[in-house]
Protein backbone atom coordinates (compact mmCIF):
# COMPACT_ATOMS: atom_id res chain seq x y z
CA UNK A 1 0.00 0.00 0.00
CA UNK A 2 1.34 3.49 -0.86
CA UNK A 3 0.28 6.80 0.16
CA UNK A 4 -0.96 8.99 -2.53
CA UNK A 5 -1.46 12.77 -2.85
CA UNK A 6 -4.24 13.11 -5.82
CA UNK A 7 -4.68 17.12 -6.37
CA UNK A 8 -7.48 17.27 -9.29
CA UNK A 9 -9.40 20.81 -9.13
CA UNK A 10 -12.61 17.97 -11.17
CA UNK A 11 -14.17 16.72 -8.12
CA UNK A 12 -16.06 13.92 -10.40
CA UNK A 13 -13.25 12.39 -12.11
CA UNK A 14 -10.76 13.51 -8.47
CA UNK A 15 -13.62 10.77 -6.66
CA UNK A 16 -13.21 8.19 -9.44
CA UNK A 17 -9.63 8.19 -9.16
CA UNK A 18 -9.70 8.13 -5.52
CA UNK A 19 -11.91 5.08 -5.90
CA UNK A 20 -10.00 2.67 -8.54
CA UNK A 21 -6.73 3.47 -6.29
CA UNK A 22 -8.47 2.35 -3.23
CA UNK A 23 -9.70 -0.39 -4.73
CA UNK A 24 -5.82 -1.89 -5.91
CA UNK A 25 -4.80 -1.01 -2.35
CA UNK A 26 -3.60 2.74 -2.24
CA UNK A 27 -4.07 5.02 0.84
CA UNK A 28 -5.32 8.70 -1.01
CA UNK A 29 -5.50 11.97 0.23
CA UNK A 30 -7.07 14.20 -1.90
CA UNK A 31 -6.59 18.10 -2.53
CA UNK A 32 -8.39 20.69 -5.35
CA UNK A 33 -5.97 23.29 -5.59
CA UNK A 34 -2.21 24.28 -5.12
CA UNK A 35 -2.71 26.30 -2.04
CA UNK A 36 -4.43 23.50 -0.20
CA UNK A 37 -2.40 20.45 -1.85
CA UNK A 38 1.36 22.32 -0.71
CA UNK A 39 0.00 22.24 2.80
CA UNK A 40 -0.32 18.50 2.58
CA UNK A 41 2.95 17.93 1.92
CA UNK A 42 5.13 15.76 4.19
CA UNK A 43 7.59 12.76 4.36
CA UNK A 44 4.83 10.60 4.56
CA UNK A 45 3.84 10.85 1.16
CA UNK A 46 4.81 7.81 -1.28
CA UNK A 47 3.77 9.66 -4.48
CA UNK A 48 1.66 12.52 -6.03
CA UNK A 49 -0.65 12.35 -8.56
CA UNK A 50 -0.81 15.76 -10.32
CA UNK A 51 -3.16 17.22 -12.71
CA UNK A 52 -1.54 20.27 -14.53
CA UNK A 53 -3.95 22.89 -14.59
CA UNK A 54 -5.31 23.87 -11.50
CA UNK A 55 -7.76 26.83 -10.31
CA UNK A 56 -5.44 28.74 -8.41
CA UNK A 57 -2.24 27.88 -10.72
CA UNK A 58 -0.66 24.63 -12.35
CA UNK A 59 1.21 21.37 -10.77
CA UNK A 60 4.35 22.54 -11.39
CA UNK A 61 3.55 25.09 -8.56
CA UNK A 62 2.98 22.42 -6.37
CA UNK A 63 6.25 20.32 -7.76
CA UNK A 64 8.49 23.78 -6.99
CA UNK A 65 7.64 23.44 -3.27
CA UNK A 66 8.03 19.75 -3.21
CA UNK A 67 11.92 21.04 -4.63
CA UNK A 68 12.22 23.41 -2.11
CA UNK A 69 11.39 21.25 0.99
CA UNK A 70 14.01 19.16 -0.29
CA UNK A 71 11.47 16.06 -0.39
CA UNK A 72 12.01 12.93 -2.11
CA UNK A 73 8.41 12.13 -3.49
CA UNK A 74 8.17 10.88 -7.13
CA UNK A 75 5.51 13.03 -9.02
CA UNK A 76 3.43 12.36 -12.29
CA UNK A 77 2.03 14.74 -14.25
CA UNK A 78 -1.84 14.48 -15.48
CA UNK A 79 -2.43 16.63 -18.12
CA UNK A 80 -4.84 16.91 -21.77
CA UNK A 81 -3.25 16.48 -25.30
CA UNK A 82 -2.70 20.25 -25.54
CA UNK A 83 -0.68 20.19 -22.44
CA UNK A 84 2.09 16.97 -23.64
CA UNK A 85 4.36 19.36 -24.65
CA UNK A 86 4.31 21.29 -21.19
CA UNK A 87 4.63 18.03 -19.33
CA UNK A 88 7.54 16.55 -21.51
CA UNK A 89 9.47 20.37 -20.45
CA UNK A 90 8.01 19.54 -16.72
CA UNK A 91 10.22 16.16 -16.60
CA UNK A 92 13.13 18.37 -16.91
CA UNK A 93 12.11 19.97 -12.87
CA UNK A 94 11.71 16.51 -11.54
CA UNK A 95 8.23 15.14 -13.01
CA UNK A 96 9.10 11.42 -13.10
CA UNK A 97 6.54 10.30 -15.65
CA UNK A 98 3.14 11.86 -17.34
CA UNK A 99 -0.06 10.64 -18.30
CA UNK A 100 -2.50 11.66 -21.22
CA UNK A 101 -6.18 12.20 -19.83
CA UNK A 102 -8.68 10.60 -20.30
CA UNK A 103 -6.40 8.02 -18.29
CA UNK A 104 -6.58 4.81 -19.19
CA UNK A 105 -6.38 2.44 -15.54
CA UNK A 106 -4.25 -0.47 -16.75
CA UNK A 107 -1.37 2.56 -18.47
CA UNK A 108 -2.18 4.29 -14.51
CA UNK A 109 -1.27 1.30 -12.77
CA UNK A 110 1.89 0.53 -14.52
CA UNK A 111 2.96 4.52 -14.29
CA UNK A 112 2.07 4.04 -10.69
CA UNK A 113 4.25 0.80 -10.01
CA UNK A 114 7.39 2.09 -12.11
CA UNK A 115 7.15 5.16 -10.05
CA UNK A 116 6.58 3.14 -6.73
CA UNK A 117 9.60 0.83 -7.47
CA UNK A 118 12.10 3.60 -8.48
CA UNK A 119 11.77 5.42 -5.42
CA UNK A 120 11.97 2.30 -3.36
CA UNK A 121 15.16 1.88 -4.89
CA UNK A 122 16.55 4.90 -4.51
CA UNK A 123 19.40 4.87 -1.77
CA UNK A 124 19.88 8.49 -2.15
CA UNK A 125 17.87 11.70 -2.96
CA UNK A 126 16.14 12.02 -6.29
CA UNK A 127 17.71 14.73 -7.45
CA UNK A 128 20.93 12.67 -7.11
CA UNK A 129 21.77 9.13 -8.12
CA UNK A 130 24.25 7.07 -8.57
CA UNK A 131 24.25 4.83 -11.71
CA UNK A 132 25.10 1.11 -12.20
CA UNK A 133 28.57 0.69 -14.57
CA UNK A 134 27.16 -1.18 -17.35
CA UNK A 135 25.97 0.03 -20.59
CA UNK A 136 22.12 1.38 -20.64
CA UNK A 137 19.07 -1.23 -21.10
CA UNK A 138 17.04 1.91 -22.16
CA UNK A 139 19.47 2.80 -24.75
CA UNK A 140 19.81 1.61 -28.48
CA UNK A 141 22.87 2.47 -30.87
CA UNK A 142 21.39 3.88 -34.22
CA UNK A 143 22.68 3.20 -37.82
CA UNK A 144 22.28 6.12 -39.29
CA UNK A 145 24.56 8.82 -40.14
CA UNK A 146 24.22 11.43 -37.14
CA UNK A 147 24.48 8.20 -35.01
CA UNK A 148 27.62 6.79 -36.04
CA UNK A 149 28.96 10.56 -35.68
CA UNK A 150 27.60 10.41 -31.90
CA UNK A 151 29.39 6.85 -31.37
CA UNK A 152 32.75 8.58 -33.50
CA UNK A 153 32.88 11.92 -30.84
CA UNK A 154 32.29 9.31 -28.18
CA UNK A 155 35.35 7.16 -28.90
CA UNK A 156 37.32 10.39 -29.52
CA UNK A 157 37.17 12.17 -26.22
CA UNK A 158 36.43 9.46 -24.09
CA UNK A 159 40.01 8.53 -23.05
CA UNK A 160 41.24 12.50 -22.73
CA UNK A 161 40.12 14.13 -19.47
CA UNK A 162 38.41 16.71 -21.32
CA UNK A 163 35.38 18.58 -20.06
CA UNK A 164 32.25 17.23 -22.33
CA UNK A 165 29.15 19.34 -22.64
CA UNK A 166 26.00 17.73 -24.26
CA UNK A 167 23.60 19.43 -25.98
CA UNK A 168 20.16 18.13 -26.82
CA UNK A 169 16.24 18.19 -26.45
CA UNK A 170 14.95 16.58 -23.68
CA UNK A 171 14.70 12.84 -24.00
CA UNK A 172 17.30 12.46 -26.36
CA UNK A 173 19.77 10.50 -24.28
CA UNK A 174 21.83 13.09 -23.24
CA UNK A 175 23.13 10.42 -19.99
CA UNK A 176 23.60 7.82 -22.13
CA UNK A 177 26.15 9.64 -24.07
CA UNK A 178 27.76 10.89 -20.39
CA UNK A 179 27.45 7.48 -19.07
CA UNK A 180 29.27 5.83 -22.26
CA UNK A 181 31.74 8.80 -22.25
CA UNK A 182 32.62 7.44 -18.60
CA UNK A 183 32.63 3.97 -19.55
CA UNK A 184 35.38 4.39 -22.35
CA UNK A 185 37.45 6.69 -20.73
CA UNK A 186 40.60 5.85 -17.60
CA UNK A 187 38.25 6.41 -14.69
CA UNK A 188 35.79 3.53 -16.09
CA UNK A 189 36.05 2.22 -12.28
CA UNK A 190 35.92 4.48 -10.49
CA UNK A 191 32.82 6.26 -9.49
CA UNK A 192 29.80 7.68 -12.03
CA UNK A 193 27.41 10.30 -10.08
CA UNK A 194 24.64 11.85 -11.82
CA UNK A 195 22.98 15.06 -10.62
CA UNK A 196 20.26 16.70 -11.90
CA UNK A 197 20.81 20.29 -11.44
CA UNK A 198 16.94 20.73 -12.73
CA UNK A 199 15.01 18.99 -9.49
CA UNK A 200 17.88 21.11 -7.13
CA UNK A 201 16.52 23.96 -5.27
CA UNK A 202 18.65 27.38 -5.09
CA UNK A 203 18.71 26.62 -0.88
CA UNK A 204 20.10 22.80 -1.25
CA UNK A 205 22.55 22.59 -5.02
CA UNK A 206 25.41 23.82 -3.07
CA UNK A 207 25.20 21.38 -0.65
CA UNK A 208 24.65 18.67 -2.56
CA UNK A 209 27.42 19.61 -4.63
CA UNK A 210 29.63 20.27 -2.24
CA UNK A 211 28.71 18.84 1.11
CA UNK A 212 28.08 20.42 4.49
CA UNK A 213 28.93 20.08 8.54
CA UNK A 214 26.62 19.97 11.19
CA UNK A 215 25.01 22.86 11.98
CA UNK A 216 25.63 25.29 9.40
CA UNK A 217 22.51 25.43 8.43
CA UNK A 218 18.99 24.90 9.31
CA UNK A 219 17.97 21.52 8.71
CA UNK A 220 22.24 20.12 8.72
CA UNK A 221 21.40 17.64 11.20
CA UNK A 222 24.56 15.80 10.38
CA UNK A 223 27.71 15.64 8.20
CA UNK A 224 27.04 15.39 4.42
CA UNK A 225 29.51 14.68 1.77
CA UNK A 226 29.49 16.37 -1.52
CA UNK A 227 29.13 14.83 -5.09
CA UNK A 228 32.28 16.76 -5.84
CA UNK A 229 33.80 14.06 -3.00
CA UNK A 230 31.40 11.64 -3.70
CA UNK A 231 32.84 11.34 -7.42
CA UNK A 232 36.59 11.62 -5.87
CA UNK A 233 38.54 10.09 -9.55
CA UNK A 234 35.88 9.51 -11.60
CA UNK A 235 33.20 11.44 -13.46
CA UNK A 236 30.56 14.21 -12.37
CA UNK A 237 27.70 14.26 -14.97
CA UNK A 238 26.12 17.73 -13.99
CA UNK A 239 22.74 17.61 -15.93
CA UNK A 240 20.61 20.74 -17.12
CA UNK A 241 23.45 22.92 -15.60
CA UNK A 242 21.41 25.87 -16.56
CA UNK A 243 19.28 25.19 -14.26
CA UNK A 244 22.49 26.15 -11.30
CA UNK A 245 22.32 29.84 -9.23
CA UNK A 246 24.81 32.25 -10.00
CA UNK A 247 26.19 32.30 -6.83
CA UNK A 248 26.64 27.98 -7.52
CA UNK A 249 28.08 28.70 -10.61
CA UNK A 250 30.75 30.73 -8.87
CA UNK A 251 31.49 28.46 -6.68
CA UNK A 252 31.59 25.37 -9.27
CA UNK A 253 33.91 27.29 -11.44
CA UNK A 254 36.03 27.42 -8.72
CA UNK A 255 35.97 23.63 -7.70
CA UNK A 256 36.88 23.20 -11.52
CA UNK A 257 39.74 25.38 -12.01
CA UNK A 258 41.41 24.89 -8.58
CA UNK A 259 40.43 20.98 -7.74
CA UNK A 260 39.40 22.04 -4.46
CA UNK A 261 35.98 22.16 -2.45
CA UNK A 262 35.09 23.65 0.38
CA UNK A 263 31.71 21.84 2.55
CA UNK A 264 28.98 24.55 3.70
CA UNK A 265 30.42 25.77 7.20
CA UNK A 266 33.37 24.10 6.74
CA UNK A 267 37.58 26.15 7.28
CA UNK A 268 38.88 23.32 5.42
CA UNK A 269 39.43 22.58 1.93
CA UNK A 270 39.35 19.38 0.30
CA UNK A 271 40.86 18.52 -2.69
CA UNK A 272 39.04 16.45 -5.79
CA UNK A 273 40.05 14.74 -8.87
CA UNK A 274 37.04 14.90 -10.80
CA UNK A 275 35.95 14.74 -14.45
CA UNK A 276 33.00 16.86 -15.38
CA UNK A 277 30.62 16.30 -17.95
CA UNK A 278 27.56 18.43 -18.25
CA UNK A 279 24.21 18.44 -20.12
CA UNK A 280 21.67 21.16 -21.34
CA UNK A 281 18.99 21.87 -23.86
CA UNK A 282 19.34 25.44 -23.34
CA UNK A 283 21.51 28.22 -25.31
CA UNK A 284 23.83 28.45 -22.31
CA UNK A 285 26.08 30.75 -25.06
CA UNK A 286 23.12 33.17 -24.79
CA UNK A 287 21.83 32.73 -21.17
CA UNK A 288 25.77 34.01 -20.90
CA UNK A 289 24.97 37.05 -22.93
CA UNK A 290 22.05 37.95 -20.86
CA UNK A 291 23.71 37.73 -17.73
CA UNK A 292 22.09 34.37 -16.70
CA UNK A 293 24.96 31.67 -16.95
CA UNK A 294 28.60 32.92 -16.45
CA UNK A 295 30.30 32.84 -19.71
CA UNK A 296 33.61 32.02 -18.12
CA UNK A 297 31.78 28.65 -16.34
CA UNK A 298 30.50 28.21 -20.06
CA UNK A 299 34.17 28.22 -21.76
CA UNK A 300 35.28 25.53 -18.90
CA UNK A 301 32.25 22.79 -19.09
CA UNK A 302 32.51 23.60 -23.20
CA UNK A 303 35.92 21.96 -23.84
CA UNK A 304 34.19 19.83 -25.88
CA UNK A 305 31.05 19.46 -27.47
CA UNK A 306 28.47 16.63 -28.44
CA UNK A 307 25.07 17.36 -29.94
CA UNK A 308 22.49 14.63 -29.62
CA UNK A 309 20.32 14.53 -32.56
CA UNK A 310 16.60 14.95 -32.20
CA UNK A 311 14.27 11.66 -33.10
CA UNK A 312 12.51 13.72 -35.51
CA UNK A 313 16.29 14.24 -37.60
CA UNK A 314 17.43 10.10 -37.23
CA UNK A 315 14.43 8.69 -39.53
CA UNK A 316 16.49 6.31 -40.79
CA UNK A 317 16.92 4.79 -36.82
CA UNK A 318 13.37 5.02 -36.18
CA UNK A 319 12.30 0.93 -37.39
CA UNK A 320 15.43 0.32 -35.23
CA UNK A 321 14.35 1.91 -32.02
CA UNK A 322 10.91 0.78 -32.47
CA UNK A 323 12.06 -2.86 -32.29
CA UNK A 324 14.30 -2.78 -29.39
CA UNK A 325 11.65 -1.17 -27.43
CA UNK A 326 8.93 -3.61 -28.64
CA UNK A 327 11.57 -6.16 -27.49
CA UNK A 328 12.19 -4.72 -24.60
CA UNK A 329 8.65 -3.99 -23.37
CA UNK A 330 7.46 -7.45 -24.59
CA UNK A 331 9.34 -8.43 -21.74
CA UNK A 332 8.33 -6.87 -18.91
CA UNK A 333 4.62 -7.14 -19.56
CA UNK A 334 4.82 -10.79 -20.60
CA UNK A 335 2.95 -9.67 -24.15
CA UNK A 336 3.90 -11.02 -27.56
CA UNK A 337 3.51 -7.68 -30.04
CA UNK A 338 5.22 -8.74 -32.78
CA UNK A 339 3.65 -6.24 -35.97
CA UNK A 340 2.55 -2.56 -36.11
CA UNK A 341 -0.71 -2.11 -38.23
CA UNK A 342 0.34 0.01 -40.93
CA UNK A 343 -1.86 2.85 -39.10
CA UNK A 344 0.60 2.99 -36.44
CA UNK A 345 3.69 2.82 -38.56
CA UNK A 346 2.35 6.08 -40.66
CA UNK A 347 1.16 7.25 -37.18
CA UNK A 348 4.65 7.13 -35.58
CA UNK A 349 6.24 8.25 -39.37
CA UNK A 350 4.19 11.30 -39.50
CA UNK A 351 4.14 12.65 -35.41
CA UNK A 352 7.36 14.68 -34.63
CA UNK A 353 8.21 13.32 -30.99
CA UNK A 354 8.55 16.46 -28.58
CA UNK A 355 10.00 13.78 -26.01
CA UNK A 356 11.88 12.02 -28.16
CA UNK A 357 13.59 8.54 -27.13
CA UNK A 358 11.97 9.08 -23.67
CA UNK A 359 8.76 9.65 -24.97
CA UNK A 360 9.16 7.07 -27.75
CA UNK A 361 9.88 4.55 -25.43
CA UNK A 362 6.70 5.57 -22.68
CA UNK A 363 4.04 5.08 -25.93
CA UNK A 364 5.71 2.18 -27.02
CA UNK A 365 5.08 0.42 -23.64
CA UNK A 366 1.55 1.43 -23.46
CA UNK A 367 1.22 0.54 -26.77
CA UNK A 368 2.66 -2.98 -26.17
CA UNK A 369 0.07 -3.40 -22.66
CA UNK A 370 -2.99 -2.68 -24.68
CA UNK A 371 -2.04 -5.11 -27.07
CA UNK A 372 -3.40 -8.47 -26.14
CA UNK A 373 -2.70 -10.21 -29.65
CA UNK A 374 0.74 -10.03 -31.99
CA UNK A 375 -0.41 -6.83 -33.77
CA UNK A 376 -0.67 -3.34 -32.16
CA UNK A 377 -3.39 -1.51 -33.81
CA UNK A 378 -3.95 2.92 -33.22
CA UNK A 379 -6.81 2.20 -30.62
CA UNK A 380 -3.70 1.37 -28.15
CA UNK A 381 -1.79 4.55 -28.86
CA UNK A 382 -2.60 7.77 -26.91
CA UNK A 383 -5.46 9.99 -28.43
CA UNK A 384 -3.10 13.30 -28.34
CA UNK A 385 -0.96 11.66 -31.12
CA UNK A 386 -3.62 10.70 -33.57
CA UNK A 387 -5.23 14.13 -32.65
CA UNK A 388 -2.02 16.14 -33.07
CA UNK A 389 -1.16 14.48 -36.60
CA UNK A 390 -4.88 15.10 -37.95
CA UNK A 391 -4.68 18.50 -36.58
CA UNK A 392 -1.40 19.03 -38.36
CA UNK A 393 -2.51 17.74 -41.56
CA UNK A 394 -5.43 19.90 -41.79
CA UNK A 395 -3.52 22.93 -41.34
CA UNK A 396 -1.06 22.07 -43.95
CA UNK A 397 -4.52 22.09 -46.57
CA UNK A 398 -5.48 25.32 -45.29
CA UNK A 399 -1.85 27.55 -45.98
CA UNK A 400 -0.16 25.62 -48.30
CA UNK A 401 2.23 27.82 -50.73
CA UNK A 402 0.16 27.08 -53.94
CA UNK A 403 -3.02 28.90 -52.07
CA UNK A 404 -1.26 31.65 -50.33
CA UNK A 405 -2.52 33.69 -53.07
CA UNK A 406 -6.03 33.05 -51.66
CA UNK A 407 -5.43 33.66 -47.37
CA UNK A 408 -7.29 36.54 -46.35
CA UNK A 409 -6.36 38.33 -43.26
CA UNK A 410 -9.52 36.83 -42.07
CA UNK A 411 -7.34 35.14 -38.77
CA UNK A 412 -11.06 34.63 -36.72
CA UNK A 413 -12.75 32.67 -40.06
CA UNK A 414 -9.39 30.61 -40.06
CA UNK A 415 -9.16 29.63 -36.42
CA UNK A 416 -13.06 28.98 -36.57
CA UNK A 417 -12.52 26.32 -39.08
CA UNK A 418 -9.27 24.94 -37.78
CA UNK A 419 -11.43 24.85 -34.33
CA UNK A 420 -14.74 22.99 -36.01
CA UNK A 421 -12.55 20.23 -37.50
CA UNK A 422 -10.24 19.78 -34.15
CA UNK A 423 -13.86 19.42 -32.28
CA UNK A 424 -15.01 16.71 -35.35
CA UNK A 425 -11.57 14.96 -35.02
CA UNK A 426 -12.23 14.39 -31.07
CA UNK A 427 -15.43 13.44 -31.57
CA UNK A 428 -15.02 10.71 -33.96
CA UNK A 429 -11.85 9.49 -32.47
CA UNK A 430 -13.77 9.45 -29.21
CA UNK A 431 -16.79 7.40 -30.60
CA UNK A 432 -19.16 10.63 -29.94
CA UNK A 433 -18.43 10.44 -26.12
CA UNK A 434 -18.93 14.17 -25.47
CA UNK A 435 -18.35 13.74 -21.88
CA UNK A 436 -14.38 12.48 -22.99
CA UNK A 437 -14.63 15.00 -26.21
CA UNK A 438 -14.76 17.62 -23.74
CA UNK A 439 -12.15 15.94 -21.12
CA UNK A 440 -9.39 15.86 -24.37
CA UNK A 441 -10.57 19.15 -25.54
CA UNK A 442 -9.67 20.43 -22.10
CA UNK A 443 -12.86 22.51 -21.87
CA UNK A 444 -15.96 21.77 -19.67
CA UNK A 445 -19.08 20.42 -21.35
CA UNK A 446 -21.13 23.52 -21.44
CA UNK A 447 -18.96 25.18 -23.51
CA UNK A 448 -18.58 21.71 -26.03
CA UNK A 449 -21.92 21.87 -26.43
CA UNK A 450 -22.35 25.82 -27.13
CA UNK A 451 -19.28 25.36 -29.81
CA UNK A 452 -21.37 22.28 -31.40
CA UNK A 453 -24.42 24.32 -31.70
CA UNK A 454 -22.15 27.37 -33.08
CA UNK A 455 -20.54 25.26 -35.56
CA UNK A 456 -23.99 23.29 -36.35
CA UNK A 457 -22.13 19.99 -35.37
CA UNK A 458 -25.29 17.25 -34.16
Amino acid sequence: MAKILLVEDDTTFSTILEGFLKKNGHQVEMKYNVKSSVKSLDESIDLMLLDYRLGDGTGLDVLEEVRNRGLNIPVIIMTSFNDVRTAVRAMRLGVFDYITKPVNPDELLMVLKEALNHNNSEQISSAVKKLPEEESSDFVKGISTQSKKLQEYINLVAPTDMSVLVRGESGTGKEYVARSIHLKSNRANRPFVSIDCGTLSKELAASELFGHIKGSFTGALTDKKGQFEEADGGTLFLDEIGNLSYDVQVKLLRALQERVIQPIGANKQIKVDVRVIAATNDDLLGSSASGNFREDLYHRINEFEIIVPALRDRGSDMDTFIEFFVDKANNELNRNVMHLSKEVKDIFGAYDWPGNLRELKNVIKRMVLLTPGDTAESSALPDEMVLSINQHKHSNGSYSNSDHHHVTADLKSQSEAHERQLIMDVLQQVKYNKSKAAQVLNIDRKTLYNKLDKYGIS
